[in-house]
């Protein structure tokens, strides 16, 4: 009996988790590829990050995001 794996792969790009791990614990607005978020960005995981808005975690993909300002 053959056992399949699954495999999950994401790029990762370290100049941008560097710099989003610099400014943890800032206001930020993220411009995603969906609309945009403003919080208090809370985590920065190599492929997601956490922005608490209005007391609220939401979760970004690295991937999705277009610009971040820091506030």
């Amino acid at each position: 009996m053959s056992k399949e794996s699954t495999s999950f792969t994401s790029p990762f790009d370290p100049y941008v988790y560097q710099t989003l791990q610099g400014i943890t614990g800032a206001a930020v607005v993220v411009q995603t590829t969906q609309g945009t978020v403003t919080g208090i960005l809370k985590t920065v995981m190599p492929d997601h990050i956490v922005v608490e808005s209005g007391g609220s975690p939401f979760f970004i993909r690295i991937q999705q995001i277009v610009w971040v300002i820091p506030r």
